[in-house]
């Protein structure tokens, strides 16, 4: 059975428009039942589809329609954002009559919106057009899958009433990231051309098939490359469209770990590191290595100890192993292996697949003739123990060598930074670092040993120690403070330590050292001039905004406002990000194009954008302009004058009466008695229409009078804006009296006798107006 219901939707398929663009959508429902029906018309969309139409919710219209009958034509308006990013926006438009029909509705009606790029011509009736499938937008992007090709079809149109010939670009991407294939036209196998367009009849449709093949080394990520359909018919028409692709992330990579020289006496282990990044993300990797036996004997080195790898390329660390202490080496027998593996760290935490290569290194046993320095090791072993109970009655005293900070002058927002240097840090017993100026209580930092160990100990939590220990001395280097405001600064250090331990228990303090440090103040984008191009707009019109700023490199984020007289926006605040979180660059072509040197003076940067305002007052533009982490200090900017928002001007279409206009004929002669009708038509919002001498009347509407007698000498339709301005159109009207008749001097005839009380015959009634 078929659906009692019809649905004609105009224009049926694909909506096109541009960011600051209305696009409608027209529906007709014909009920074919034998009921009448109430019939619902709605939307159900994503929240991206949501941003892009303006609806915060699904419009929605209800209509009555009798059986085999039709209902009035239902307009749906897209108000597409002028922010909006190209792309394809899917949608479902639904009509339901859960009452009257509940089991042949709801009907689903999926549909798209595409909005294209700003730089596209402007598509007429019987321009070509084309579509991509499967449709993308900035929040709906197409996967490529690295073992295979990344197919998609070109839908073209050719609306035209002549052959036509298209070719496909992708003016992105170089020629090894794609490849596009036009179908066979039949005559390839003759050997007569090449297939390398395609060739469409007037009103037909056709397919291009294109496919995406990014190099081995492309870096995973997110890509918008732009299409291009370029007719032969019509070389100048500009038809472009953006798809969105998501290039996924390869964390392979290839680790061998080579012995160069693996069977040592007296010299260090040499093994050779080969890594090979054969992903598609940047890999920076750090090397450390450790034993795989039960005691650590040797210590490691890498050169270098990072390595960073670009896509598809190998690189080499070197790692020298050095075997000790010497009394662990062998005396005799077999050489001892020594078992260990290379731990490799990724700096971004990205997967790591065999990042712990392992080896051994053989220690080969002394030779015989080193026994006889047993003897002398003994005697050594006496005259060492006699010396270190000497030095346990006679301790060094613990003394701070140095004591500064990473630079004189840091700029805020970067860390001050503390170097220092402790002989005989053993004995240390508390650390404490104070601010002389600006004085405080407050030590910024406060170490005891335990908390001097931390800083020593490289551990997961700590892999870069920011202290190290070289034989009694304790460095520490780039100890952060946390202050990161500007001022100036004098920092104090004490050291307390253990006069003899074990022995005594008294506790002595070192003399304090100072060091000085400066934090300026960071330099911040400044608005030097905001203005807009005229100071009277009418309401629906983009308001155009320029203005200058110093240090565009600086610039995080830019934000206009329009302030009513008591300070409230009159708009949404215009937001432009011109950086990320981690102050890279956003790759946005629409912000790169908002501002842009002016030579020769290149020390401002001169930027405009286009606003579209539907309100109407007096406003006042702000801009505020925030720069990469600075978070006390905004520029903000008033401009040097008001913008005013007007009322579109209003428009009087006709004032008539009896059918004459005004303009025509403005002087009226009417006769006593006549039927007068005045009828009027203004165009216009925001207006008081007043018909003198009668008062305010509706903008259109028509005044009846009946069998006049006195009537106004002069009849005005007098139209007033918002802002006081008034037009008039007149009448002049003359009444003319109808004329006396003269008295008979015949005397009349005697009637006969009848009745000659007869009723008048009853006068036609006016027809209404």
């Amino acid at each position: 059975m078929s659906n009692p219901l019809s649905v004609i939707i105009n224009p049926p398929g694909i909506q096109y428009g541009m960011p600051g663009d209305i696009v409608s959508l027209y529906a007709v429902v014909i009920n074919e039942g034998d009921q009448s029906a109430v019939i619902n018309l709605f939307f159900t969309f994503d929240e991206t589809f949501q941003k892009i139409s303006g609806w915060s919710a699904s419009p929605k219209a209800s209509l009555a329609v009798a059986p085999k009958e039709s209902s009035s034509e239902v307009t749906f308006d897209f108000e597409i954002p002028v922010d909006a990013l190209a792309g394809t926006y899917d949608y479902t438009f639904v009509v339901d009559s859960p009452e009257h029909y509940p089991e042949d509705t709801p009907i689903n009606f999926p549909g798209q919106l595409k909005v294209l790029l700003k730089e596209q011509t402007i598509i007429r009736a019987f321009d070509p057009t084309f579509s991509i499938i499967p449709a993308t937008n900035p929040n709906k992007l197409i996967t490529y899958r690295l073992d295979q090709p990344l197919p998609v079809v070109i839908k073209v149109e050719n609306r035209s009433n002549r052959v036509d010939r298209f070719r496909l670009t992708c003016p992105d991407l170089d020629e090894n990231w794609y490849k596009i294939s036009y179908p066979a036209s039949g005559f390839e196998g003759v050997g007569l051309f090449d297939v390398s367009a395609l060739e469409l009849n007037p009103n037909s449709e056709g397919e291009i098939y294109l496919e995406f093949r990014p190099p081995i080394d492309t870096i995973a990520g997110s890509y918008s490359p732009t299409i291009r359909l370029l007719s032969e018919n019509n070389p100048d028409l500009t038809l472009l469209d953006l798809i969105y692709i998501n290039l996924p992330a390869n964390y392979q990579l290839g680790i061998e770990l080579h012995t160069i020289l693996g069977k040592v006496s007296h010299k260090n282990g040499i093994y050779e590191l080969v890594v090979n990044n054969q992903g598609n993300l940047i890999r920076e990797l750090s090397f450390h290595a450790k034993t795989r036996d039960e005691e650590e004997i040797c210590t490691y080195q890498f050169n270098p100890t990072e390595l960073k790898l670009l896509p598809n390329i190998t690189q080499k660390a070197i790692l020298l192993v050095k075997p000790g202490p010497w009394w662990r080496r062998p005396f005799f027998g077999q050489p001892l292996p020594i078992n260990f593996e290379v731990n490799i760290t990724d700096k971004q935490s990205y997967p790591l697949a065999n990042a712990s290569p392992q080896s051994t290194l053989s220690w080969k046993p002394r030779p015989w003739w080193q026994f006889l320095l047993l003897i002398l090791l003994g005697l050594g072993l006496f005259a060492g123990i006699a010396y270190m109970v000497w030095k346990l009655l006679h301790p060094d005293p613990l003394t701070i060598e140095s004591f500064s900070t990473d630079n004189l002058t840091i700029t805020e927002g970067n860390q001050v930074n503390l170097n220092l240097k402790i002989d005989n840090y053993k004995r240390l017993k508390n650390l404490v670092v104070i601010t002389k100026k600006p004085p405080s209580n407050e030590p910024v930092l406060n170490y005891d040993k335990n908390s001097i160990d931390q800083l020593i100990n490289k551990n997961q939590n700590n892999p870069n120690p920011p202290c190290n220990v070289t034989q009694e001395e304790l460095i520490c280097n780039r100890v952060s403070t946390g202050i990161n405001k500007a001022g100036q600064y004098v920092f104090e250090l004490k050291a307390s330590y253990l006069e003899n331990p074990p022995f005594f228990n008294s506790i002595i303090e070192t003399d304090p050292k100072t060091a000085e440090v400066e934090v300026t103040k960071k330099q911040i984008a400044e608005v030097v001039e905001l203005k807009a191009n005229k100071r009277q707009y009418q309401k629906g019109e983009k308001v155009n905004f320029r203005w200058k700023i110093t240090h565009p490199e600086l610039v995080f984020k830019v934000t206009i406002n329009l302030k009513t007289a008591d300070s409230s926006s009159a708009i949404p605040p215009v937001n432009i990000q011109f950086q990320d979180k981690e102050g890279n660059e956003i790759n946005d072509q629409k912000t790169k194009n908002i501002c842009h040197k002016n030579p020769p003076d290149t020390q401002f940067f001169k930027c405009s954008i286009d606003i579209l305002v539907n309100k109407i007052g007096v406003f006042s533009p702000e801009i505020i302009v925030k720069t990469f982490k600075v978070f006390d200090r905004n520029s903000t900017k008033q401009a040097d004058s008001k913008i005013e928002i007007v009322a579109k001007p209003f428009k009087i279409a006709f004032f008539k009466i009896n059918g004459k206009d005004s303009t025509d004929q403005a002087n009226i002669v009417l006769n006593e008695g006549e039927n007068v009708a005045l009828s009027w038509n203004v165009e216009g919002e925001n207006i008081q229409v007043k018909l003198d001498p009668y008062g305010n009347v509706k903008p259109i509407d028509t005044k009846s009078f009946l069998n006049i007698t006195n009537f106004p000498q002069k009849v005005a339709l007098q139209v007033t804006d918002a802002s006081g301005k008034q037009e008039e159109r007149a009448f002049f009207i003359t009444v003319k009296s109808k004329p006396t008749p003269a008295p008979s001097l015949v005397t009349p005839a005697p009637l006969p006798r009848q009745n000659i009380f007869k009723p008048f015959p009853a006068s036609p009634r006016p027809k209404p107006l």
